[in-house]
């Protein structure tokens, strides 16, 4: 079944067109996150769906419905915003209970409900205190569970772990998806942390400039993405982006890059390479191996190490490679390199792959040699 379906959506500001005809759907009781850079038009699909904001063109189905015209009221979806906009003179269990409080609810279920809430959330020692007696963390849980008291379908988040530290947001990735799997409801949870998303995410959808890219399951969209840009952005750190060329030499496609060449196949849809062809070349920073002494299949070439991020575990390290910027990451169980020291870095074909300049769709990858 589908929670939520957007059928050629925009969406305008005063002639400024923030949202393209955005055509895709999110099945019942998935988490869904919604992915793309700050500004792309995320929080925008999440008011569209809540009824906070009506399309300029389009329409939106919820649970097979069409639900365009409905008020946010009607529409019965839970909402966790941004901001915690706890009431600062409510008590927790006041502020969680608000929304009931709003539709008439019963004294009693309004208890009943905060109360399941709480232990679901860890915040049931909390219900007496008041907001300036709590951390961030115990915060943004409050505002959790104030959007998730109405039993309902469908809870919407829109990012609401950002301004958390990385030790607080990583406790509620476990709490966010035990609660959804408790609750057997859809969530669909907007982020610009490509760690979150990859995370939480049962599906996605890869939003970019107004535009929904491409969708699909998470891992589908990590390790088979369509586009450019959901390998761009996919990834901590970014993926690695290259300019190549085809060419035929002997029966056989070859890819040509100014770091390396190898041999390659397209989509047979693409049709045949008579001429040498532009194409657009990724590569994942973790299949960048550091320090080969034997290339065994593996292209290679030398590299100068710039730079060094320590994030613990793993190191992320900038690379020149003859002018051109590379990153990979390593894991934390070693010296350090001095800047200014050459490695020998390789890569395996069969990790290449191949987009189209213009349209950023996925086109071919590299093979073995």
């Amino acid at each position: 079944m589908i929670a939520v379906e957007f059928r050629e959506v925009s969406k305008a500001y005063h002639h400024q067109l923030v949202l393209q005809n955005v055509s895709f759907s999110i099945k019942a009781g998935t988490f869904a996150v919604i992915f793309g850079p700050p500004g792309c038009g995320k929080s925008v699909l999440l008011r569209l769906i809540t009824g906070l904001e009506k399309p300029s063109s389009g329409r939106i189905l919820l649970r097979g419905v069409d639900v365009t015209g409905v008020s946010p009221g009607e529409r019965n979806i839970g909402y966790v915003p941004q901001a915690f906009a706890l009431y600062p003179h409510y008590s927790v269990r006041d502020n969680v209970a608000y929304p009931l409080a709003l539709m008439g609810v019963a004294r009693t279920e309004i208890d009943s409900s905060v109360r399941r809430v709480a232990e679901m959330l860890h915040i049931d020692h909390l219900l007496d205190k008041k907001p300036h007696q709590l951390s961030g963390g115990e915060k943004q849980r409050v505002a959790i569970a104030r959007g998730i008291v109405k039993q309902t379908e469908i809870y919407v988040l829109d990012d609401p772990l950002t301004g958390l530290d990385f030790k607080l947001r990583e406790q509620l990735f476990d709490d966010l998806k035990q609660l959804q799997q408790s609750l057997q409801a859809t969530f669909i949870y907007t982020t610009s942390d490509p760690i979150e998303a990859l995370m939480l995410a049962d599906q996605a959808a890869i939003v970019d400039s107004g535009q929904v890219v491409e969708t699909g399951p998470l891992e589908q969209l990590y390790w088979e993405p369509l586009h450019v840009r959901t390998m761009e952005l996919l990834a901590f750190p970014k993926a690695n982006l290259l300019s190549g060329t085809l060419f035929v030499r002997s029966d056989q496609l070859w890819c040509q890059t100014d770091l390396f060449t190898f041999p390659a196949r397209i989509d047979p849809a693409v049709g045949a390479i008579d001429e040498a062809r532009p194409v657009q070349v990724a590569v994942r920073p973790q299949h960048i191996t550091f320090g080969v002494t034997e290339p065994d299949g593996l292209l290679t070439c030398r590299a100068q190490v710039m730079l060094w991020e320590d994030l613990g575990g793993e190191v992320i390290v900038h690379l020149d490679v003859q002018g051109t910027r590379l990153v990979t990451v390593v894991s934390h169980d070693g010296d350090r390199l001095l800047g200014d020291e050459t490695i020998t870095i390789g890569i395996a074909p069969t990790a290449i792959v191949l987009f189209e300049p213009d349209t950023g769709r996925r086109i071919g990858q590299g093979v073995g040699m």
